[in-house]
Parts: structure tokens; C-alpha cells; sequence
């Protein structure tokens, strides 16, 4: 069921209040070094001293003024950040204190503070099966809180996943250059070749998310389990050890390949629980970033 008001509302203001610690504390001065803008923008004019590049001379100017005056030009700084999350009905799975959806919510949350504190612009699109919503980017705290509330606020629903749908979507609206991130559990197939195109054009960042119960299953016996997005009932017997096992080989496997096609693509990528933390797994993501910087 979705979210009333109130709850809504108290939900939005603890991921705020935990949040903005983690990015004033954490990651703000990070995220200003790992995600640069993309060119140089002119900054003023300055009259010139020995040591002045000659190219920069500004002759308008200096034929006005008499004297020789130099532009000046900085980093073109302003970003536009945008989340894909994925809304559909297995985000609303999650076996402890949390679903995959909160899990979305706090690390979409944290990455929109960190990036308007650097003035970015940010933006977002919900998709399941269809795109439920779509906000143009924007800058400012009220913009991050909106996403948040999108995001929590979205109706439990038995769709499916249609990520490639939801890439090409995103490369029709966004023409310019921007860092995506894609927050999902990435239960879907048949997206490999948006992916690698939505790759070519953008910054992208893979956020998969995923819950312990999906990784390994309890030896609690008969066991009914529902697929959130079909409804499909079925009944496993969680004692057959073979059963555990190959339950666990295959979640290991499609983790596996999902890391393979990232590498495949060079797209950096987020593993994140509903189980622990996640703001290490920024900061290992964001050194990463940095040192293949700095290397060139």
C-alpha cells in the first residue's frame, strides 16, 4: 500500500536527517573532486601581468581601455545528475528493517545532497514495465527532497522491469552529457545494448541493489514465496540443502555477470544492501574514481 501523508512526510524527514550528516561529514568535498565539469566557462576579465599567457589578450578590450586586459576562465562546474530508479514490484522486497525501495530512496537522497551542494542540477525518472514519472532536472534542496518523496511515495506495484525501455527514454529527453545513476535490482534481461549506448553518451553509475533472502535462503522448511512483480506463487522446502545450494550458485552467478557486463562496458558500479551501510561503498567508488583520474 502506499505511503499516507504523515508517513510519508516522517519517512522523507529521517532519511534528510541521517543523510545530510553522511554528506556533510563524508562525501560533499569527495563528490567535488571525483565528478568535474565538462569544459571551461569565461570568468571576467583582468588586466595583464608579466608572465600572462599572450593568446588570452583580449584585443576589444585592451583597444578600449589602452592597456592590455587578459580573459580569464574557469571550470565549467555545473552537472546535470540523473537518477533511474527502478520502482517496480521487486523493490518492495526486503527481509529486515528495510525494502530495496528505502534502500533507493536513502542513496538517491544522498547522492542529490551531495550534488546540490556543488549546484548541480538534478533529475529523475521512475520506470517499471512503463516510465511512471519523469522530473526534469533542477537545482536546489527542494529538489532533493522531492525525489525522495517520488520515490517513497510510489505505489506497490506487480510490474515488471523494462530497463532498456527506461534507457531509451532517457537518452530521447537528456541530449546533453550527464552522470546517471541507475539505482535497480537489475532483475530484468534483454538491456545490454541501451545500456552500452546510454554508456557512450553518459556518465553512468550502476547501483544494484539487492537483500540478503535474495542471495541465500533460511533452512526454515515448507516455505511459500510470492514473485512480487507476477504474483506467482510457489513452494520451495527450504530444508533440501541442493536446494539452498543452488538457489545460492545462481544468485552468485547472476552477480557475477551483471559485474562482467559493467567491466565489458567500463561502467562503475555500486553493490548495495538492505543489509548494511552503503556509505563505504561511496567512498571505495569515489577513491576509485579519483585515482583513474589522476592516472589519466
Amino acid at each position: 500500500m502506499p505511503l499516507n501523508v504523515k508517513e510519508l512526510m516522517k519517512q522523507v524527514g529521517q532519511i534528510r536527517l541521517v543523510t545530510n550528516r553522511l554528506v556533510d561529514e563524508h562525501l560533499s568535498g569527495e563528490y567535488h573532486s571525483v565528478f568535474k565539469g565538462h569544459g571551461i566557462e569565461f570568468d571576467e576579465v583582468r588586466e595583464y601581468t608579466p608572465g600572462d599567457d599572450i593568446r588570452s589578450i583580449d584585443w576589444n578590450v585592451t583597444a578600449r581601455m589602452g592597456t592590455a586586459f587578459v580573459k580569464r576562465f574557469c571550470e565549467e562546474r555545473e552537472l546535470t545528475i540523473l537518477f533511474l530508479v527502478d520502482v517496480s514490484g521487486s523493490q518492495s522486497f526486503g527481509s529486515g528493517q528495510r525494502a530495496k525501495s528505502e534502500l533507493a530512496a536513502e542513496i538517491t537522497c544522498v547522492l542529490a545532497l551531495s550534488a546540490i551542494k556543488n549546484q548541480d542540477k538534478i533529475g529523475l525518472i521512475l520506470f517499471s514495465d512503463r516510465i511512471e514519472k519523469s522530473i526534469p532536472p533542477r537545482k536546489g534542496r527542494t529538489a532533493a527532497m522531492r525525489l525522495v518523496r517520488e520515490v517513497l511515495a510510489t505505489e506497490e506495484t506487480r510490474r515488471g522491469t523494462d530497463l532498456a525501455g527506461a534507457l531509451r527514454f532517457l537518452n530521447q529527453v537528456q541530449k546533453r552529457r550527464a552522470v546517471v545513476f541507475i539505482i535497480s535490482d537489475f532483475m530484468d534481461t534483454g538491456f545490454e545494448r541501451e545500456l552500452r549506448v546510454t554508456a557512450r553518451r553518459h556518465d553512468v553509475i550502476c547501483c544494484s541493489l539487492s537483500d540478503p533472502r535474495e542471495e541465500e535462503l533460511p533452512d526454515v522448511g515448507l516455505l511459500e514465496i510470492q514473485d512480487p512483480e507476477t504474483g506467482e506463487l510457489e513452494l520451495l522446502d527450504t530444508s533440501s540443502t541442493s536446494l539452498r545450494d543452488a538457489f545460492r550458485n545462481n544468485a552468485r552467478q547472476e552477480q557475477e555477470a551483471r559485474a562482467k557486463l559493467f567491466r565489458k562496458h567500463r561502467i562503475d558500479a555500486l553493490h548495495l544492501s538492505t543489509a548494511r551501510p552503503f556509505i563505504e561503498d561511496i567512498h571505495k567508488l569515489f577513491h576509485q574514481r579519483q585515482v583513474r583520474a589522476a592516472r589519466g
